[in-house]
């Protein structure tokens, strides 16, 4: 005899009981290890803020000091401060060359951020929105660009300038900051995720051209990466050393980075540039300073829209 099972089937009234689901167990967060794990990363972020405030705060407090009091006292606290005094030797010093230099340094930094980021916002939108032969060819050369050292293109760019007679010229330091690499791999992140392809396609059927389409809507769009691209290019070419020292050699076309560096080889002779060389320093640095502070919001926002999709 075999035994046949029968299914029964609930009624349309009935519901059939299921059983409880078990559900995942939690880990339970002490209270102890949460407030651990905070005060270790307040303290880490604390030791970090004061590895990098610690040098501009001896510097703005070096500013203020004389000769005497320069080396004899504690680098980290004032002694007969005389700022005002300081400011007026380093700009009056050799017929207000410091001021010469500052000038400088605003032309070079000022006109390749201005230059290179032109550049890198039609390279960069180009890539992005353009289909052509090569492309990623052409991208992946600007990637390595990215890697390349610039110390390494000293040379080449020196021998360059030699030949077409640009040395001891403000081109020989602003040409070569027009190429920003990093510009344009940026820009194109930013121009592929913020410039949207419907609004190129109804400004082409307005009859706008291709030229109008990119100052008037695009670089509009890009206006975050363009400010991140500008102050990125502004303070590596204020702070840059090496391509003027290969490029100049007459003091007046000097930047402040090499004009400072100039004034500290000739404090062994005289020891009051020492003085002079540490207040120069630190108005480039605030110079810097204020830059990023007043940018700071559309450096922020172009850090982090460009790389959403």
């Amino acid at each position: 005899m075999t035994e046949t099972r029968e299914r029964t089937l609930p009624t349309p009234g009935e519901v059939k009981p299921t059983q409880p689901t078990r559900r995942p167990a939690r880990r339970r967060v002490t209270r102890g290890s949460s407030i651990g794990s905070q005060v270790g990363t307040i303290s880490a972020l604390f030791i970090a803020t004061l590895y990098f405030v610690t040098p501009i705060y001896w510097l703005l407090v070096s500013a203020t000091k004389g000769t005497g009091t320069l080396f004899n006292s504690f680098g980290l606290w004032f002694k007969d401060p005389q700022l005002g005094q300081n400011l007026r030797d380093t700009f009056n010093y050799s017929g207000h060359i410091f001021l010469r230099w500052l000038a400088n340094s605003l032309i070079y930094a000022v006109g390749g951020a201005i230059g290179a980021t032109l550049i890198a916002a039609a390279a960069g939108y180009a890539l992005a929105k353009y289909t052509f032969r090569g492309r990623e060819a052409l991208f992946s050369c600007v990637l390595a660009g990215v890697m390349l050292p610039s110390t390494a293109l000293a040379l080449p760019l020196y021998l360059m300038a030699s030949k077409v007679g640009m040395l001891d010229t403000y081109w020989a330091v602003l040409l070569p900051n027009f190429v920003s690499p990093f510009g344009v791999y940026l820009m194109r992140v930013y121009a592929a995720s913020a410039v949207p392809d419907e609004i190129l396609a109804a400004a082409r059927i307005d009859g706008a051209g291709e030229i109008r389409i990119f100052f008037s809507v695009a670089l509009r769009l890009m206006t975050p990466a363009v400010v991140t691209v500008s102050l990125f290019q502004f303070v590596a070419i204020w702070n840059n050393y090496f391509l003027p020292l290969v490029m100049l050699t007459h003091e007046s076309l000097f930047p402040s980075s090499l004009g400072l560096v100039l004034w500290d080889s000739q404090a062994d002779r005289a020891p009051g540039l020492y003085v002079l060389t540490v207040t120069g320093t630190a108005v480039s640095v605030v110079i810097l300073i204020a830059a990023i502070l007043s940018l700071q919001r559309f450096w922020r926002s172009g850090l982090t829209l460009g790389a959403l999709k």
